[in-house]
């Protein structure tokens, strides 16, 4: 059931990576008012794993000013939408160099759907081989390693991890594969 109907949208400003508008509304009551929503592309967060291990990414994170370790996760250049499979591949192979023989879709999460239109798809990468990383301009000075996975939820559960999108995917994972523990 939709409380709330849109009247008009305005686009207030748009980039390579985003656009934001503002919508007239009317709530459930008749009440007229504004909403501001964030459109990105639809992405994919992807969980490399081999052996008992997760792979994660590490990055400095504007908006909070602080390097976050992650999953690799992202959306196509110029808001263009690709399908998924085909973009967890693009983020995979640049974001650390790995390739997967195998990627299973796991999931789904709404990135924020308070403020934000963004869903991604959660993907696990298995079969993986080693190649070289193709990292975009901001992302040069990111840093990656192979995590044991109890060490990765030593991680989260002392605040190390703490990227919204890893926690949801990695609670995907948990439900996909009862042999993960946490």
């Amino acid at each position: 059931m939709v409380s709330i109907k849109r009247v008009s949208s305005t686009e207030i400003y748009a980039n390579p990576w985003l656009s934001l508008r503002e919508d007239q509304i009317v709530r459930a009551d008749g009440s007229p008012g504004i909403y501001s929503v964030i459109d990105k592309p639809s992405g994919v967060i992807v969980i490399p794993r081999d052996d008992g291990r997760l792979y994660l990414v590490e990055q400095f994170r504007y908006a909070v000013g602080a390097r976050r370790w992650e999953l690799p996760a992202g959306t196509a250049p110029d808001r263009q939408s690709l399908p998924p499979e085909e973009l967890a591949e693009r983020e995979l192979a640049e974001e650390t160099g790995l390739r997967a023989e195998a990627l299973t879709q796991i999931g789904s999460v709404d990135v924020a759907p308070g403020f934000s239109s963004q869903r991604q798809a959660v993907f696990l990468a298995e079969g993986l081989s080693a190649g070289n990383p193709a990292r975009e301009h901001e992302e040069q000075d990111m840093d990656a390693r192979w995590w044991p996975i109890d060490e990765v939820w030593a991680a989260v559960s002392s605040g190390v991890i703490c990227d919204a999108q890893t926690l949801a995917a990695l609670a995907l994972l948990i439900t996909h594969d009862t042999t993960t523990t946490a």
